[in-house]
């Protein structure tokens, strides 16, 4: 909570900021919905309009720039309160030390380092990036206070928090033929480069899983162990892929990418897991983070049942 008086000021702070519904809703991991709501319900309360609903999006108004200013400051003010509190709880020195995989270097998890960041300035971190089975076994040695991987295996020492998963689907640029088609078969994407994802990427067996399925062999493909690089060139318009919703996550909140989910029976999710140590003392300020990445990841869950 990052003021002393509602969720209110942060989707107004993000509004203002970002001059739309949408672009606040996205950056703060809810509907548009929620986020007009508030607005609407603040100036119903305030009896006076907070923004000009504009063609080309929101703009202050007079009042609304006074109450932004204000907003500001107190919440400037409500921070040293609150550094008073930490300094009660002593949340005022210590390390984070967690581990993820590199296609989480985005997304819901840099809004958690960022939340982080601004509310515990002092608090250092140790971030170590792997692959799933190292982080895993950082995790199990008590090395690190938490980690985020894909698909964990079954282990005493291992313990699931929450987890997350994860549909397939195609990824295409926002001006292909089926971005705006509602469902895509293969045999749509004939004519299309397939951007297919190498070992050691996890996705990897999962994707060639779907084509030995549906008997389907590309007439043309390029496959790469580099999942930003695939990205880079579908958003140019040279071909589709099949990937997780996590792989594209960051590109299609900035509406870089499109996203149509696979669904099939049978069809296995890639699963995100929040996981820590049992016998590793976890520090208050890393409880606080992981509290703070489950509230993103349920937020994010909420979110895919969208698609």
């Amino acid at each position: 909570m990052n003021t002393p008086f509602s969720r209110f000021s942060e989707y107004f702070i993000a509004v203002a900021k970002t001059g739309s519904l949408r672009k606040a809703a996205d950056q703060l991991f809810i509907s548009v919905s929620a986020v007009h709501r508030q607005i609407a319900l603040a100036e119903e309360e305030l009896g006076i309009v907070l923004f000009e609903r504009l063609p080309s999006g929101l703009k202050l108004t007079l009042a609304g720039e006074l109450l932004y200013a204000d907003v500001l400051k107190w919440q400037k003010e409500f921070q040293q309160t609150r550094i008073r509190f930490d300094e009660i709880q002593g949340l005022t020195r210590g390390s984070i030390e967690f581990g993820l995989i590199s296609a989480l270097n985005d997304g819901f998890v840099m809004q958690s380092m960022q939340y982080m960041y601004e509310n515990y300035p002092w608090i250092n971190f140790n971030i170590r990036v792997a692959d799933s089975e190292v982080v895993a076994k950082k995790i199990i040695d008590a090395e690190l206070d938490f980690g985020l991987i894909l698909n964990p295996k079954s282990h005493q020492h291992l313990e699931v928090v929450h987890f997350l998963e994860l549909p397939l689907g195609f990824v295409m640029g926002t001006l292909h033929p089926l971005a705006q088609v509602e469902k895509i078969y293969f045999s749509d994407t004939l004519n299309d480069n397939h951007f297919i994802p190498s070992e050691p990427l996890i996705i990897h067996d999962y994707v060639q899983a779907m084509y030995k399925h549906h008997k389907f062999i590309p007439a043309r493909k390029t496959e790469s162990n580099d999942i930003r690089l695939m990205n880079a060139l579908i958003k140019e318009n040279l071909g589709i892929g099949i990937f997780s919703y996590l792989d594209v996550l960051p590109d299609v909140e900035r509406n870089e990418l499109v996203f149509k989910p696979i669904l099939e029976r049978g069809l296995h999710p890639l699963t995100i897991a929040l996981c820590v140590a049992p016998k590793r003392q976890i520090s208050r300020v890393s409880q606080l983070m992981i509290k703070h990445i489950t509230e993103q990841m349920e937020a994010l869950k909420t979110k895919m049942q969208q698609l």
